[in-house]
């Protein structure tokens, strides 16, 4: 996949995370429900917050690797 690809994916996960965050749908995650004890707002964010890591962690393994020295990049295009 391009790089330019993958920096837009980059930047939807951002915005898609961000989304998931906002109070108005955090507070819908906000009852008195327990699973095993925990409650289900602390189930929500720590799972999008794992989803979060784990998509930023597979786009960031599929960016290429950088030149260390931008001109070299210039010289052999």
């Amino acid at each position: 996949m391009e790089r330019r690809k993958l920096v837009a994916s980059m930047l939807v996960l951002t915005v898609f995370g961000t989304v998931l965050l906002v109070p108005p749908l955090v507070y819908v995650f906000n009852q008195p429900i327990s699973h095993s004890g925990i409650p289900q707002i602390v189930i929500y964010l720590f799972g999008v917050w794992l989803l979060l890591v784990l998509g930023t962690a597979a786009l960031a393994r599929q960016l290429p690797d950088e030149p260390a020295d931008p001109a070299a990049e210039r010289e052999t295009d």
